[in-house]
């Protein structure tokens, strides 16, 4: 279905919805059996009868956002306002629920049920998931309610959701997804029979594309079963959190002449390694992980101010949970907290990666790179003596690692 068809489609169950008739986005069997519109909710008392009706979700985001008083929520695709109205209750007065959706049918419906609910804490936006009509860094959480999975560049849409989130905001939203491998006409059967216009993501690409976004601390947690591999699922991630006017986001090319700076700072210190000189940009990308790379910035200018990247300890599969880290901070920069939240942020990613062992070596006399790392739960494993002559001294080398919680060894 073209995005324009999905428009109209949703245009006409809102107007359905305010002419006071019951709508479904799929099949009635379908949509009662696969548990979909009000169906997940528990606190509907309160809300417009209106806002139930046009209820098309497949779960309830709001139970699992853990919304806070004060703080600004996002629905994506907000329909007829229900998550918006009972986002609005659990923030209070002091907070803000923003609905974004792109028919205009929808949205007067949902501001007429945000009237008759009372609810002064809440503003609907004409606008697409792909592009949300909100400025950076603008909002605490964000929600949606099985829409993500009508988009046709799901990518967009979770790199909007990274953009407008702060600093350790948070992603929590009911969608479908697929699950194992399917014969493509069963899955697009099932879709069909339950309304993914655009196709569900199968969950190891749902899981890509929110690490390409920058999101760490992912949990995709299957809910109800419609068949053919195809599920509801709950999907909960994090924007890594930072010191004020700072973002952490991964890696991009455009940022290389920042990224080597930084790193012939570090070396020029004496400090950081036994190199000397930065390699080109092309030898630094092909000696790491593509992956595992992530950069701070200052949002105000865009400047780089430290970065953490990872390589691979061995092409044997024995260790591919087990990578080499390096961890660099603008030398103007140091002390603000910016390579802790850099570390923290890399050491989450590498859990979402399968990561068992991050380890690193450190000269003894780098005391602030020891304390950091101990800090975040690394461990001295033992100290490699004289292994390297660095500018005419023989050094030795603090072996560090950190062993993952998330993998069970």
């Amino acid at each position: 279905m073209a995005y324009d068809e999905i428009i109209d489609h949703y245009s006409a169950l809102a107007r359905a919805a305010d002419a006071g008739r019951s709508v479904a986005d799929c099949g009635q069997d379908a949509f009662e059996q696969g548990g979909f519109g009000a169906a997940g909710y528990e606190e509907l008392g309160m809300l417009p009868e209106g806002a139930v009706r046009a209820s098309l979700g497949c779960g309830n985001p709001v139970a699992v956002a853990e919304l806070r008083a004060g703080q600004t929520v996002l629905d994506l695709g907000s329909g007829g306002g229900i998550d918006v109205l009972l986002s609005a209750r659990r923030v209070g007065p002091q907070g803000t629920v923003y609905g974004v959706d792109a028919s205009a049918d929808m949205l007067a419906l949902a501001r007429r049920n945000a009237e008759q609910a009372g609810a002064r804490n809440v503003e609907f936006l004409h606008g697409s998931i792909e592009h949300v009509p909100l400025p950076d860094r603008s909002v605490d959480v964000v929600i949606s309610n099985c829409v993500i999975n009508l988009s046709g560049d799901k990518a967009a849409v979770l790199a909007e959701a990274f953009r407008v989130l702060r600093p350790g905001g948070r992603f929590g939203v009911s969608d479908v997804v697929v699950d194992g491998a399917l014969d493509a006409d069963a899955r697009a059967a099932a879709e069909q029979r339950i309304g993914c216009a655009a196709g569900a993501l199968p969950v190891a690409e749902y899981r890509r594309l929110l690490a390409g976004a920058g999101f760490t601390s992912m949990r995709i947690t299957l809910t109800a079963d419609h068949g053919d591999g195809v599920h509801s699922a709950i999907v909960q991630a994090t924007k890594p959190d930072a010191p004020p006017e700072v973002e952490i986001r991964p890696m991009r090319q455009s940022d290389a002449g920042q990224v080597l700076a930084i790193y012939q700072a570090g070396l020029d210190t004496g400090q950081a390694s036994f190199e000397t000189l930065t390699p080109s940009w092309e030898g630094f990308t092909a000696a790491r992980l593509p992956h595992l790379r992530y950069v701070a910035c200052d949002t105000g200018t865009g400047q780089v101010l430290g970065w953490v990247a990872a390589s691979a300890v061995s092409s044997r599969p024995v260790y591919a949970g087990v990578v080499e880290h390096s961890i660099y901070v603008h030398p103007g920069c140091q002390a603000h907290g910016i390579g802790r939240a850099l570390l923290a942020a890399f050491i989450a990613a590498a859990g979402d990666a399968g990561v068992w062992t991050i380890q690193s070596g450190v000269f003894p006399e780098n005391a602030a790179s020891l304390a950091l790392h101990q800090a975040l739960g690394f461990r001295v494993v033992g100290t490699r003596e004289r292994i390297g002559c660095h500018r005419g001294l023989w050094r030795d080398v603090v072996m560090i690692e950190r062993r993952s919680t998330l993998t069970g060894i």
